[in-house]
């Protein structure tokens, strides 16, 4: 599994990194750490990607690790209409993963931010589209699948960090994608009481990840209430805690549908034609979360 995430905006990506690295069951060849929007109020410098390989460096400290996946600094931004980007160190790798004939492992794509990487990797290796499944948090709400829930016409994060890779990979390659849109990646709500409990047997793990909560709350004028939404924490429940006999995410609904085209503002654009994705609808968060503080008490190193 490649782990692909903004490390140093949101720090919902640090628990899902966390909770990856202390799960036996996958292997992790490297982690790319990548860029958000310009000018964001999570990291508003130039060094989005080198940041962010900075912040897994600090959570390797606090944890009791076997061995440390190497980390790769991301391309420093979004891509534009009509580029054939440039070799990168992460494109690179992505290749070289995807194409190893060395195991019968499935390799997953696991990224919780924009989809610069992968889309830079695909442009310069098409072949390797068969060779992987993308879990992606990202994308709008489809509205066929919202039972009870007041559709958004706002676009998603996740998306505009770079729309042109998101249309890539949905509109140009063969990559099979299971989607956790943004609707759903919101029922990993939690509260800070219940964080603040389940993180107390965590050593330094739960200090850090505590403090980088803190961090975000801080730069924010009226604070951000009770709870926080650690949305990238699906990418582990539809991996790391597939069902052991017939593996699979089993606990977590989905629907399979053609997969759709992304227009330019993110919305999707039917395509009967499409290849089949995976659109998930919930996410056993009972699963996700008791597993997450089991493990982090684990594998947090004493303080």
């Amino acid at each position: 599994m490649i782990v692909d995430n903004d490390f140093s905006g949101d720090p919902d990506g640090l628990f899902q990194l966390a909770h990856h690295l202390a799960s036996p069951s996958v292997e992790i060849p490297f982690v790319i750490g990548s860029h958000i929007h310009t000018g964001d109020f999570l990291d508003g410098s130039t060094r989005q990607p080198e940041n962010a390989v900075g912040k897994v460096r600090e959570l390797y400290a606090t944890m009791r690790l076997p061995g440390q996946p190497p980390v790769i600094a991301g391309r420093g931004t979004a891509l534009s209409n009509g580029e054939l980007p440039d070799m990168t160190e992460a494109a690179r790798g992505i290749i070289a993963e995807a194409t190893r004939t060395d195991t019968k492992l499935p390799l997953y794509y696991a990224a919780g931010a924009g989809l610069t990487d992968l889309a830079t990797a695909l442009m310069l290796a098409p072949r390797i589209s068969r060779n992987l499944k993308l879990v992606w948090i990202g994308g709008m709400e489809h509205g066929d699948l919202l039972p009870g829930v007041p559709p958004r016409h706002d676009a998603e994060y996740n998306l505009t960090i770079d729309t042109v890779a998101a249309q890539w990979v949905f509109n140009h390659s063969d990559v099979e994608i299971w989607q956790v849109p943004r609707n759903v990646y919101r029922q990993l709500i939690v509260s800070h009481a219940e964080l603040g409990g389940g993180l107390r047997d965590a050593g330094k793990l739960g200090t850090f990840l505590i403090r980088q909560l803190e961090r975000v709350t801080a730069l924010m004028k009226d604070g951000l209430g009770e709870t926080y939404i650690l949305g990238d924490s699906p990418l582990v429940t539809l991996t790391a805690l597939q069902s052991s006999f017939e593996p699979d995410s089993a606990s977590s609904a989905y629907v399979v549908r053609p997969t759709p085209r992304l227009a330019d503002d993110g919305r999707y654009i039917a395509n009967p034609n499409g290849r089949p994705m995976r659109v998930y609808q919930t996410i056993d968060t009972r699963l996700t979360f008791a597993d997450m503080v089991a493990k982090f008490a684990q594998v947090g190193r004493v303080q």
